[in-house]
């Protein structure tokens, strides 16, 4: 086993005892995972530089982990099935977008307790920040006959304020330092656009270090310009770094760990003889690794076992990420990178453009062990340019069948994150939309989809049929074609620019790029959903929140100007669009769409087909039961929000 200790640091009760159901209490175990794997296992020879690691003297490569485990108290009320939540830039993400709850720990629902699952986190990303709670994995770094391995990277970024100085990372991650600061042929360039042509600044206007107060400092993790970076605008700076983490070992890192937990009778095992089937669950980042821990086949241990059965890769799109390669960035999310490259379907197709034939799944076909897969997408990732790929062909002449094993939902009218009220424009990134987000949570879709593969992969329970926009039916759409349902109403603004993925070559070895930038050329065609009459997409599965409306929701929205980049789409957040309430206000605003008013006869009424379209996607296996009353209790807070609103306004007396 690939697993040579696990050191519980800390076992405690979890929220105080509470039970949840008939699973009962759960105890929290956290603590060091230690790995050694053999770099000669076939299991591991796609895992990018891990030749060029340090090895111990049996000739493995030693790394470790953090992880926690969440188990029922007494396993004999537990489900046996572990349920391994990817951590998202070190942070749980199951618990919020699973259970509905907060931030962190927090049990919200009770979902995933109540019905009986082990839950684990483990780290598997290099460079998260220094923060307390957050779960990392600590991997060697590669040496070659020269010593430690050096070479260029590109960091790019678009802040959404004027500063004078930049992290050389995302989100204040770690960086890849500058191997030395004066580097003549560091280059940084500027465009107003992805898409518009780049500028380079003079190597004289800019420098390593940070400029605070009108005083630099040298520092080789940081860039800094006195005449500052441009609010809105996209740069980017290629250096020369002299640290080379062997990223992609934060795959085995989760691969061994569930492994072990799953198979092995160690002692130190704190599941052992307890799992009988393992799922996993992946949200943006986290569902964009387990895209390419599929392409890698490494759903597969070093004794060719089975990790997960069945996995959920929710609002990831068509994209994997940096997550194999040199020098790579985890967190980044720009389009221009490895992790817009083909393939982006689970079945086979050939690129007209490059002649290359592949798909995500190919690896895994030929060793006949294929898990359940479900792939699930908000609109943000359509409009994001990318989704539509996992089920259309690559010149967007027609669908793809997708495998057996496969099914493909996306949430109608939604954006990246789950939306809540109240409505805000800011997200505490910074980021700011010129539209108030989307209000539409697809959460309850979402534990559908844990219970549908959960029976899927127990019991042999086939899901609900794929839901996403077609072409063969016309509801699939190039966005573009939108423009004039948008345009007509005063209160939207359409994107100036469509976001998309473009075709890449960073030279023929993916994980150790020569090309930077990379050439580009064609660029891959994108769909989105069409739309009603609203401006509601009318494709895949739509929740009362769409079907049975008080608003126009989208899952894209512009950058405030106060963040500059006009016209550009923010990048993951949707927007909401209320209607009027009444007829008298839609008339004076000049809208379009009917009022609230002119829709529902009464609260009572427009409750009563919430409940109905609820009703019917649980019916259809989409919605639990269970979940009935939460959509209908959410759908009475936004009329009554827009029906307060109305109140607010209206003159004393009336």
């Amino acid at each position: 086993m690939a697993v040579t200790s696990i050191d519980i640091q800390s076992r405690a009760p979890y929220q105080g005892g509470m039970t949840f159901g008939d699973t009962g209490a759960y105890e929290q175990l956290d603590g060091t995972v230690h790995f050694a794997v053999d770099p000669s296992d076939p299991a591991n020879n796609l895992i990018s530089d891990l030749a060029l690691a340090p090895k111990n003297g049996d000739g493995l490569v030693e790394f470790s982990a953090d992880f926690r485990i969440l188990k029922p108290v007494d396993p004999s009320k537990g489900s046996h099935k572990l349920f391994f939540d990817v951590v998202n830039r070190g942070n749980v993400l199951s618990l919020g977008r699973i259970n509905s709850g907060a931030e962190g720990m927090d049990p919200g629902n009770g979902f995933l307790m109540r019905r009986g699952y082990t839950q684990v986190w483990c780290g598997w990303q290099h460079d998260v920040p220094q923060k307390p709670g957050l779960l990392k994995v600590n991997v060697p770094n590669a040496s070659d006959a020269n010593g430690p391995v050096t070479g260029r990277i590109a960091v790019t970024f678009q802040p959404n304020a004027l500063k004078t100085t930049q992290m050389l990372s995302d989100r204040d991650h770690q960086p890849y330092s500058v191997k030395d600061l004066d580097q003549p042929y560091a280059t940084l360039t500027v465009k107003d656009h992805d898409t518009r042509p780049v500028t380079v600044i003079p190597r004289s206007e800019w420098s390593f270090g940070r400029l605070e107060e009108g005083t630099f400092t040298a520092d080789s993790n940081h860039i800094c310009m006195a005449s500052g970076f441009e609010a809105g605008k996209v740069y980017q700076c290629i250096y020369t770094t002299a640290v080379a983490p062997v990223v992609g070992l934060g795959f085995a890192a989760g691969r061994d760990l569930v492994s072990h937990l799953r198979y092995s009778t160690a002692p130190d095992n704190p599941c052992a003889g307890d799992i009988q089937h393992s799922l996993a669950f992946g949200s943006s980042q986290s569902g964009r690794f387990l895209r390419q821990m599929l392409y890698l086949a490494m759903n597969q241990d070093e004794e060719d076992r089975t990790v997960f059965d069945g996995i959920i890769a929710n609002i990831a799109g068509g994209r994997r990420g940096e997550f194999n390669q040199r020098f790579g960035q985890p967190s980044s999310t720009i389009e221009a990178s490895t992790a817009s490259l083909f393939p982006f379907a689970d079945t086979e197709q050939t690129d007209p453009e490059t002649g290359q034939t592949d798909a995500l799944l190919a690896r895994l076909q030929v060793r006949g062990k294929l898990p359940k897969l479900l792939l699930t997408n908000s609109s943000s990732e359509y409009w994001g340019g990318h989704a539509s790929l996992t089920h259309t062909d690559t010149d967007g002449e027609r669908d793809i069948t997708h495998s057996d094993n496969v099914r493909i939902y996306h949430f109608a009218g939604t954006q990246h994150q789950a939306g809540t009220l109240p409505l805000g424009h800011v997200q505490a990134t910074g980021n700011t939309g010129l539209n108030p987000f989307n209000w539409v949570d697809w959460r309850p879709l979402l534990r559908a989809a844990v219970y549908n593969l959960d029976n899927w992969v127990t019991s042999g329970v086939l899901p609900p049929d794929s839901k996403h926009p077609r072409l063969d039916d016309g509801t699939a759409v190039d966005p573009e074609s939108l423009r004039p349902v948008f345009d007509d109403n005063p209160k939207i603004e359409f994107p100036a620019y469509m976001r998309h993925l473009s075709r890449l070559d960073f030279g023929p070895d993916d994980s150790v790029i020569e090309n930077l930038p990379p050439v580009t050329s064609k660029d891959y065609p994108v769909f989105v959903s069409n739309v009603d009459q609203d401006g509601n997409e009318v494709a895949g599965i739509r929740l009362p929140a769409v079907a049975v409306p008080l608003a126009t929701v989208m899952g894209w929205n512009l950058r405030h100007p106060d963040t500059g980049g006009p016209g550009q789409t923010h990048r993951i957040m949707g927007s909401t669009i209320p209607f009027a309430f009444t007829q008298q206000e839609r008339e004076d605003s000049g809208d379009p769409r009917p009022s609230v008013e002119e829709r529902y006869p009464s609260r009572q009424a427009y409750l009563q087909q919430v409940e109905e379209c609820a009703k019917e996607l649980a019916s259809q296996g989409y919605m639990l039961d269970e979940d009935i009353h939460t959509v209908t209790l959410q759908a009475g807070e936004r009329y009554d929000l827009l029906e307060s609103k109305v109140r607010q306004v209206q003159p004393p007396g009336d």
